[in-house]
């Protein structure tokens, strides 16, 4: 488990780039794009969604890969038509901006805001934070859980923040050419979610067991299940939302009922 509980928050966002959007506690509706039924019976899903939070980039700005060389522009752009994205480039006027607060050993040392990558068509974008985690704690850092987008992915990473204290970006892949891709300042663009290094340390990780075959389930085994997926499907007064009921009773400490259905309920 982490180092002992830390006496400040487990997670901080130091906000560079004032135009930018503060992150937003991930929402369990996917921002309204889940479908209803989903939203009402599938607590597996909307406890996925909203593990995290939402990071925004901090301008609106528009992407395109031709097959061989980005380009982008951005809302405001002084002048009209695609810049070639060459190497990095910085968010408007924050260089001056950074060197005005910095000290001078830090002068001239501003985060890009883009990158284009050796990787075809991957770019590296840049939230305009910096997050710095508990000790012990490190930053997953993905795609919107459950959220749509068009023609682009999302690499996903974790960073041990409680040890680097740098840019929060991400690598995005542009997955198709000569599509314009659109980021808007007001909607995700990737999700970030702190976790205690134990959990992804190698000791986790390798502490697992392979059932091979159905002839080695246990009684138990068998016993679980038919609580699980059979009596809910032979019960005429199948109690709809039961197990979204269950899960919320257990995050509060309260005894649940007795198992009625499964995870995705309808």
């Amino acid at each position: 488990m982490p180092d002992a509980p830390p006496a400040s928050p487990i997670l901080t966002f130091h906000r560079l780039i004032e135009q930018a959007r503060p992150p937003m506690r991930a929402d369990r509706s996917a921002i309204g794009t889940l479908p209803t039924r989903a939203f009402r019976y599938c607590e597996a899903v909307t406890t996925a969604t909203a593990f995290g939070w939402y990071v925004f980039p901090p301008i609106g700005l528009t992407l395109m890969w031709d097959g061989s060389q980005v380009f982008w522009t951005y809302d405001g752009a002084e002048h009209d038509g695609w810049i070639p994205l060459n190497g990095s480039a910085q968010f408007p006027y924050f260089a001056q901006a950074f060197d005005a607060a910095a000290p001078d050993h830090v002068k001239g040392f501003s985060p890009p805001f883009l990158s284009a990558l050796r990787e075809p068509g991957v770019v590296q974008i840049w939230s305009g934070l910096i997050a710095r985690t508990a000790p012990g704690w490190g930053l997953l850092v993905r795609g919107p859980v459950n959220l749509p987008r068009g023609h682009y992915e999302l690499y996903e990473g974790i960073i041990e923040t409680d040890r680097w204290f740098g840019p929060l970006f991400s690598n995005i892949r542009l997955t198709k050419t000569d599509v314009q891709v659109r980021l808007e300042p007001d909607y995700p663009i990737f999700q970030v979610v702190p976790l205690p290094r134990s959990l992804y340390g190698d000791e986790t990780m390798q502490s697992v067991k392979i059932v091979p075959a159905l002839a080695d389930l246990t009684e138990d085994d068998w016993a679980d299940y038919e609580d699980t997926v059979v009596r809910p499907n032979v019960d005429p007064n199948r109690q709809r939302g039961a197990y979204a009921m269950r899960t919320r009773k257990r995050r509060k400490g309260e005894a649940p009922h007795a198992v009625m259905a499964g995870p995705d309920e309808d």
